[in-house]
């Protein structure tokens, strides 16, 4: 039950940190909550692109045509799309089960809440709950999806990027809110595979992370496929009580009304940091985040946090980064803080927008998690 490291939470960040410490020599123990992965590999990153790859396909066949092949017949089987999406999750969780036995790093499953002197108990779907104990601990819990208070999603009309990825039967209609990464995958997969959708943005373009002449061609893209396109608009309620909802749309005309069988919130992230402990050990937090210093030290000396908890780009290569650099750091080495204003960061969605369209080095082609392209503040020494 005694460890050198103890991580938890097991996405990009949690994972890689633990393998970088058993190969640092540190015995070491990983826990989670739900499946090895974390939202990344399970519900984020991963599924969504399955998804994209199945729309792609669809696409292809159905344009055959333009390439001089005849296909005649083509329908979406959606329950294969999103067990294909599911099975692909799935092999790459089984994956990172090998690594941790690879490794020798020992899986701990349960939820887990930290304590003074180094201990963390974790409470099994047994209910019985466990103390371990660790020299150092690094938090690595992620993020889930942010909820609006005029936008409660309830799983069934008013859903979210996990319900969106594993519905039971396609919509025929879809307001998308938001236009990020996740609102942008989301609305070209399920246009493409025959919903009618339509985007809702509060701000004056798509993609706002993106550049302007991005946002601009991508929005044509999607007009062009049939999806409809609302900027400086603001949902400011939903109705939810009939077989439709009702979506009442603010816009710079005034109020407008829309109805589809589904609302998909895709509106950002709310960092997991609740229930962990953090204010009966003293760890301190900032705007919902964990305060760090460039090593990811907390104000809790042998208490680290990484990835999405942190002030930071919310990105699974940067939490990989973060968490490599920490257990280096720890072990005793030396490494080079991070530098954020050197970071790549993309946004995936179809179709895919040339490089050459671009201002800046950026482009419209691929994502890893939801991109910032800001630098982050200025990390606070904590004592």
């Amino acid at each position: 039950m005694n460890y050198d490291l103890i991580v938890i939470g097991s996405g990009p960040g949690g994972y890689v940190a633990a393998i970088r410490a058993s190969q640092l020599g540190l015995k070491t123990a990983i826990i989670e909550r739900e499946k090895l992965g974390g939202i990344c590999l399970n519900w984020g990153c991963i599924p969504t692109k399955a998804l994209i790859k199945s729309a792609q396909v669809f696409e292809y066949i159905n344009h055959a045509a333009d390439y001089g092949i005849k296909v005649a017949g083509s329908e979406v089987d959606f329950t294969g799309v999103v067990k294909r999406s599911r099975d692909v999750a799935d092999g790459m969780s089984k994956g990172i089960q090998f690594l941790m036995k690879k490794n020798k790093i020992d899986v701990i499953m349960g939820t887990a809440k930290v304590k003074k002197g180094g201990k963390i108990d974790v409470k099994g779907e047994d209910g019985k709950t466990t103390e371990y104990t660790a020299k150092h601990t690094i938090l690595a819990t992620g993020a889930r999806s942010r909820e609006l208070p005029n936008l409660k999603q309830d799983g069934k009309k008013i859903i979210g990027y996990r319900e969106a990825m594993n519905l039971a039967v396609q919509p025929k209609s879809m307001v998308v809110v938001g236009s990020g990464a996740i609102g942008c995958e989301f609305a070209y997969v399920y246009s493409a595979l025959g919903t009618k959708v339509t985007i809702v943005e509060y701000l004056d373009h798509i993609v706002p992370v993106e550049d302007e002449d991005i946002s601009k061609q991508l929005s044509r893209s999607f007009k062009k496929a049939g999806i409809d396109v609302m900027n400086n608009a603001s949902v400011e309620s939903v109705d939810t009580k009939g077989d439709l909802c009702k979506i009442s749309v603010k816009t710079a005309k005034g109020m407008e009304t829309i109805e589809a069988e589904v609302v998909l919130s895709a509106v950002g992230i709310t960092p997991n940091i609740e229930n962990l402990g953090l204010e009966e050990t003293g760890i301190k937090t900032d705007k919902g985040r964990v305060v760090v210093d460039e090593f990811y030290r907390t104000s809790v000396p042998g208490v680290y946090a990484i990835g999405d908890i942190v002030p930071g780009q919310a990105l699974a290569h940067v939490a990989s980064a973060e968490g490599i650099l920490c257990v280096e750091k720890i072990a005793g080495h030396h490494p080079e803080p991070l530098d954020y204003n050197n970071i790549p960061g993309c946004t995936y969605c179809s179709p895919e927008q040339p490089a050459k369209q671009a201002t800046r080095s950026r482009w419209v082609n691929s994502r890893s998690r939801l991109p910032v392209r800001q630098a982050p503040p200025a990390r606070k020494t904590v004592s």
